[in-house]
């Protein structure tokens, strides 16, 4: 057919804060930048406004793409594009873990990486040759891949609509986690685009502050430390107030790669410590053994070097009693951590874990797609129930982002900067836990809600029953 437009829809997920979208629609960009010039492409956030969908029309291409937790979202959208007469491509994390679910209501399915497909099925779409799916997962160098375009830097406009542009340096994790789905998303082999090619993006978006959306950054210092180093030089040289990445906690073991990363203006770690239960070791792909001294020290080793430390930590693992809670709330205090981030084990599809529960039948039946977001209990935990899993990490959230704590772990980060960087710092010292504080409030307007101290998440009357 010919082509109209191309629309390239982002399910909304958080709305805007204080005017704006939490996070650029990075990968919508970069497949938006793939788009020949001569055919039209727009970018629909529904982060920042309704979909316009009277606008879509019977030769107009949709893509949209969606995370687990957003597909059931995904689905009327795309249903209602189809009722328009468009022809609806899907892709992202769901499609690739779930493309037999996904093909039942989209036109064509996407798995895998489809910088290397889209081009692809935009020809064929043209040509009315369009098949029903398209993978590729063959985990190919980033060089040259998908490079943004003047055109989508002008449509988007991030530094008006969005407070934390995205970015990507490296892709895929050699972990396998057995609750993680990175390794069946981006592979298991660590690539890296050319440093040459993330100064020029830097610079032509003109960004000063980034997170980087790589799944385990922090681990091409022990892989890849010739291409950290020369990667930490070029970004030394740019003025840039700061940038976040993903990490684990052997960083802590290169002071020297530390060094280079703070004069490259690297701002602060997410540290996936996962777990302080030593017996949560298989689960965690060995790069967590719950050994709170070594947390404590990897810590101060990042903290010596001016690099802030935002700490990551799931619930609910099978290694898990009722009195996790408390001894983790205990760690966090004690830890001299800048934020923190609690998430619910989820059993996200595609992954060992999601296997090995339904051998079990400890998936809670009924449970739609929605609730996983790492916030909602949707499996029979081994140890404790339905609702002490609940109870409980609605008391840690409750604490660790009460205004008290947020407002203490902020200070004592900004405090460890220098006197001449307070201002340029002051925001990045509260912006995660009071982006986090956000991300779990809506726990307050649930029926189920309420606090309840580690005592009495012990106990097991029969409203902490599995049907409770």
């Amino acid at each position: 057919m010919n082509i109209d437009k191309i629309v390239l829809i982002y399910p909304e997920r958080d709305g805007r804060i204080f005017g704006r979208a939490q996070g650029s629609p990075y990968t919508l960009m970069r497949l938006a930048s793939l788009v020949p010039e001569d055919i039209p492409v727009e970018i629909w956030d529904e982060d920042l406004r309704a979909l316009p969908m009277e606008r879509l029309g019977p030769r107009d291409l949709v893509g949209i793409t969606s995370k687990t937790l957003s597909i059931e979202h995904a689905k009327e959208i795309g249903v209602a594009a189809r009722q328009r007469g468009s022809l609806v491509v899907v892709g992202g994390t769901h499609a690739t873990l779930v493309p037999d679910e996904v093909k039942q209501w989209a036109d064509i399915t996407v798995v895998g990486e489809a910088y290397h497909t889209w081009d692809q099925i935009i020809r064929d779409v043209a040509n009315d040759t369009a098949k029903q799916m398209y993978v590729d997962e063959s985990w190919s160098p980033l060089g040259g891949v998908a490079r943004l375009t003047d055109r989508v830097l002008a449509m988007v406009d991030e530094r008006r609509h969005y407070w934390t542009p995205y970015l990507e340096i490296t892709r895929g994790c050699p972990r396998d986690c057995t609750f993680c789905t990175a390794i069946r998303v981006s592979g298991k082999i660590m690539r890296h685009r050319p440093i040459d090619e993330v100064v020029e993006e830097i610079q032509r978006r003109r960004v000063k502050r980034f997170f980087l959306t790589d799944d385990n950054f922090g681990l091409n210092f022990r892989t890849s430390p010739n291409y950290i180093v020369q990667l930490f030089d070029a970004l030394a040289k740019l003025n840039l107030n700061g940038w976040t990445a993903q990490a684990e906690m052997m960083v802590g073991n290169f002071p020297e790669l530390l060094a280079l990363a703070r004069r490259a203006h690297l701002e602060k770690l997410f540290i996936g410590f996962e777990s302080i239960n030593t017996s949560n070791g298989r689960d965690l792909g060995g790069k967590s053994k719950g050994n709170t001294a070594e947390y404590k020290r990897v810590i101060n080793a990042i903290h010596d070097h001016g690099i802030g430390v935002v700490g990551l930590f799931v619930l609910g693992l099978d290694g898990d009693q009722p009195d996790v809670f408390e001894t983790t709330w205990d760690f966090v205090r004690q830890s001299k951590l800048d934020a923190v981030s609690f998430t619910i084990m989820t059993p996200y599809p595609g992954t060992e874990l999601r296997r090995e529960y339904e051998e079990q039948e400890r998936l809670l039946p009924n449970m739609p797609w929605s609730k996983y977001d790492t916030a909602h209990v949707v499996f029979q935990p081994a140890q404790m129930s339905v609702a002490q899993l609940r109870r409980g990490y609605d008391w840690i959230c409750n604490r660790a982002y009460s205004s008290m704590s947020i407002a203490r772990r902020g200070v004592h980060a900004l405090r460890r900067q220098p006197l001449l960087q307070y201002q340029r710092r002051v925001f990045s010292s509260f912006s995660t836990d009071v982006g986090y504080r956000k991300a779990v409030s809506y726990r307050e307007r649930e029926p189920d809600f309420q606090w309840r101290t580690p005592a009495q998440l012990t106990q097991t009357p029969a409203a902490n029953s599995i049907k409770g």
